[in-house]
């Protein structure tokens, strides 16, 4: 079994609690996470959980698993750590943990890459200007990406991800979404063996545009880019409705719902089903799958949080990079 990397997020926020409470049960020898060992002991002490931590000297080190068994490969806080209080100077803690977890899996030590929740806001006030996993880890593996979360209901596909409403529709061009379209068709056929996936798009306007009274995106962008696809044997179907979309005919139709920005399909995912539900990075040369909530910094230190995306998350880099 491929060898899956963690990386516990924002220092401050849930990341290292879920850590240790996956070490009761969900991890196993194929887990390492990368983190400060102290930062662990630390939260265990917190939350009142025994835990055994195996400090690693490299990847290739021995590794062990058991109740409460965790393996961890070491990276140092910058400064002292405290539950739910948000500190800028252990912002690049956060980045070298990323990155490092991303260049093992580049160089072939590692099957897959499993993400805990970052504060975006601290990090750039550390200096750091991502706006996301998902496009940092594009800029780290030189390519796009694209954010897909998913559920064993359904999967929906962002043609934008982290974008403010206002900038859209620069992004809705009939190169950019042909380029989404290939990633998401590429990932669902290589990462999860869908031999002839088959993709709904969905409009940006109310009513996909309304023939051209509520916008044209669809009938001068989309829908000719969706013609040139089909030619070249691609299975989609739209522009549609985004409020029709994720009729349960068309979840049971389609494999992937492509929308065309961030608030546009992840309110339905989350609502359907936001405790088992993921998030994968498409487009990238390795596997990356992350939890789909947030740091909860009023949660840090009570161990009173929800680990079932996280177990979720394991198993589905798990799965995919095993497959």
């Amino acid at each position: 079994m491929k060898k899956i990397l963690i990386t516990l997020g924002e220092p401050a926020g849930i990341g290292p609690d879920l850590g240790v409470l996956l070490s009761e049960k969900h991890l196993d020898k194929s887990i390492i996470i990368i983190a400060d060992p102290l930062l662990l002991e630390q939260s265990a002490k917190k939350i009142k959980k025994k835990i055994h931590l195996n400090v690693l000297d490299s990847i290739n080190s021995d590794l062990i698993s058991g109740k409460g068994c965790m393996n961890i490969l070491p990276i140092s806080l910058n400064t002292k750590n405290t539950p739910g209080k948000l500190n800028p100077k252990n912002a690049s803690y956060v980045i070298k943990t990323i990155q490092l977890a991303a260049e093992l899996c580049k160089q072939g030590f590692a099957g897959g890459m499993v993400t805990g929740p970052i504060s975006k806001s601290v990090l750039n006030k550390g200096g750091f200007k991502i706006s996301g996993h998902t496009e940092f880890l594009a800029e780290i593996c030189d390519c796009k990406s694209v954010m897909m979360l998913m559920n064993k209901k359904m999967k929906i596909a962002l043609h934008t991800t982290h974008v403010p409403l206002d900038d859209i529709s620069k992004y809705i061009t009939k190169r950019a979404i042909r380029e989404t379209v290939l990633i998401v068709d590429h990932d669902m056929k290589v990462k999860f063996k869908i031999k002839r996936p088959k993709i709904l798009i969905t409009g940006i306007n109310p009513h996909a545009g309304e023939d051209g009274m509520l916008g044209k995106h669809e009938s001068m962008i989309i829908e000719p880019t969706v013609r040139k696809l089909k030619t070249e044997g691609i299975l989609i179907d739209g522009p549609v409705p985004a409020d029709t979309a994720f009729l349960k005919k068309n979840i049971l139709k389609y494999d992937v719902i492509l929308t065309m920005f961030h608030d546009q399909g992840l309110p339905v995912i989350k609502f359907d089903n936001f405790k088992t539900t993921v998030n994968i990075t498409l487009g990238l040369p390795i596997i990356r799958v992350s939890v789909d909530h947030g740091t909860a910094l009023d949660l840090a230190g009570t161990g009173k949080v929800d680990i079932s995306s996280f177990v979720e998350s394991i198993k589905v880099a798990k799965n995919i990079s095993n497959a």
